[in-house]
């Protein structure tokens, strides 16, 4: 037994694999509303060409960042650029283990140095208003058990038997697996980071090697709501969760199907005829500053899940047409809407 010459030792991937985890890595920054700089794009760009290293692309991030004075908003930019670059290592690591430990591991291997909680459960409950929700949240999982939640659906998971089951019943199964994972939420921030790198890797696990990619670098916003959706009801209102949008995105992922993956119609209040995915946000818009005036932009970005330049640009929208006004200053005023 002292021949190891069937063992390869992993080597750098090709272009085509270093394009589709960077592609993937960036794009998965929209669920929190961020946007990796054009310093990490052109770095990206250099280690797919393979002129550099992804150790020489996290050596030159660190580096920038140690020089760069910050503001809040380059926090936030810091974050997509860093964590990037480590959804790209990951995503090149052949390597995976179905357990509770491999999702802590993914979330503290993402997040370390960025949030102190990084592969630590939360030890409070949460919640978070969703614009598709129009403002409403999700209940997540208690704090008070959440490390037993989570080892009782992995290893639940881990036991089902896929024998005998067709595709589309195979990919409905993995919808509502991920959207029961997702619906832990253990972590205080980056749960859909972290459960769609986890739910790569396992597609992986099961053979699914060449899935399209294109589907997390485009619509990773679709994927995020779609997983909102499928945990959000009210009876009362006449609101079901529904699975439908996250069993059209995994179709499209790894069928290469064609179905819609527009944002606006997972809204619970969209109609074809009557809203457009401008007029869904700006109700959103609204609905937050109604439930707390002195709400700021950085705040409006994370709830609504988009970038902080999207959110300014709306904002300075409907301070134009007269639908909201800025009371006081920036820092300490609030905001009063005037017409809707």
């Amino acid at each position: 037994m002292d021949n190891f010459d069937e063992y390869l030792v992993q080597g750098e991937p090709n272009k085509s694999e270093k394009a589709k985890a960077w592609k993937t890595a960036i794009g998965l920054q929209k669920v929190d509303g961020l946007t990796p700089s054009e310093y990490l794009i052109a770095s990206a760009k250099q280690n797919i060409e393979g002129d550099i290293s992804l150790e020489d692309v996290k050596q030159r991030i660190h580096n920038y960042y140690q020089q760069q004075p910050l503001n809040s908003d380059d926090n936030r930019t810091e974050e997509a650029d860093k964590v990037s670059v480590r959804i790209t290592e990951l995503l090149n690591e052949k390597t995976f283990s179905f357990s509770s430990l491999e999702y802590l591991t993914i979330h503290k291997r993402l997040f370390q140095g960025i949030y102190n909680h990084a592969g630590i459960i939360r030890d409070y409950n949460i919640t978070k208003a969703e614009w598709v929700l129009n403002g409403e949240t999700v209940l997540y999982a208690n704090a008070e058990n959440l490390k037993e939640t989570l080892e009782y659906d992995l290893l639940q998971e881990k036991r089902f038997n896929f024998k005998g089951l067709s595709i589309s019943e195979i990919i409905e199964h993995l919808a509502y697996f991920t959207s029961d994972l997702w619906q832990i939420h253990p972590f205080g921030e980056g749960n859909t980071r972290t459960t769609a790198i986890f739910l790569i890797k396992y597609l992986r696990q099961l053979g699914f090697k060449e899935v399209n990619n294109d589907l997390f670098a485009n619509h990773s916003l679709y994927f995020r709501n779609a997983l909102v959706r499928a945990n959000y009801e009210n009876i009362a209102n006449g609101i079901y969760k529904s699975k439908d949008y996250l069993i059209h995105f995994l179709s499209n992922l790894l069928l290469n199907e064609s179905h819609s993956l527009k944002n606006r119609e997972l809204h619970i209040h969209f109609s074809d005829t009557v809203k457009s995915e401008f007029d869904i946000v700006n109700d959103t818009v609204f609905s937050l500053i109604e439930k707390n005036k002195h709400i700021n932009t950085a705040e409006l970005s994370e709830k609504l899940g988009i970038s902080l330049s999207t959110v300014k640009r709306k904002i300075g929208q409907l301070k134009k047409n007269g639908s909201i006004e800025r009371v006081g200053s920036d820092k300490t005023g609030y905001w009063k809407i005037i017409k809707k």
